[in-house]
């Protein structure tokens, strides 16, 4: 079995696929301030319901953004300790292409940058960019979290709260290549840019 968890953005989510990338089981909420205590418990209760258990889990996936500063060090947090304790490969899946992967009526993906920017992936792009509140494209169908879809007055969105089980499906495609996945040690989120005020070194820290 593969575990997955997307965590970029307000949003998160958790999924359990067959090793061939079959999806059994995902799980998706809206974030409260106890996002780092529900993650783990939640994905742990996923696991039970697809009638798994970890000793039967072989590769973690785990988005890499970019989006939520916070969500993406949580996300990579659990992610690690499991493939690290389980002594199983882990691969990183860029986040933006798996929540355009998990909605596929979706023109582009949208995630917070900051108070006023949001990285911008469109459905046919090579890369994410930074766009402010004003230029992001109104009249495209967007998949974003649902506090940016409010505090940029966007309207109707998708929500990447299925976004986990695309990161599932392309772990397991990824393993197949690979068997051996990223390097545990250095594998870390993708941010087009920090918070501000947090330095790169300290990031490295944490």
């Amino acid at each position: 079995m593969i575990l997955a968890i997307e965590a970029a953005s307000t949003d998160p989510s958790v999924a359990v696929a067959g090793p061939d990338g079959a999806l059994l089981a995902v799980d998706g909420w809206s974030a409260t301030p106890r996002q780092a205590q529900e993650l783990l418990p939640r994905l742990m209760d996923l696991l039970a319901r697809a009638g798994g258990s970890l000793a039967q889990v072989t590769g973690i996936g785990v988005g890499l953004g970019p989006g939520s500063f916070t969500g993406l060090r949580v996300g990579m947090s659990v992610a690690k300790g499991l493939a690290f304790g389980l002594d199983i490969p882990i691969v990183g899946i860029p986040s933006l292409e798996a929540w355009l992967h998990a909605e596929p009526r979706a023109d582009g993906a949208l995630a917070r940058a900051g108070a006023r920017d949001a990285y911008l992936l469109l459905r046919g792009s090579d890369a994410p960019r930074i766009v402010d509140r004003d230029d992001v494209p109104r009249k495209s169908h967007l998949v974003a979290p649902a506090e940016l879809a409010e505090a940029f007055e966007l309207g109707e969105v998708l929500s990447p709260v299925r976004a986990a089980g695309a990161v599932a499906e392309a772990a397991a495609e990824r393993l197949r290549a690979d068997p051996g996945g990223d390097d545990l040690e250095h594998l870390e989120p993708r941010y087009l840019r920090l918070p501000r005020g947090v330095s790169a070194a300290v990031a490295q820290e944490r």
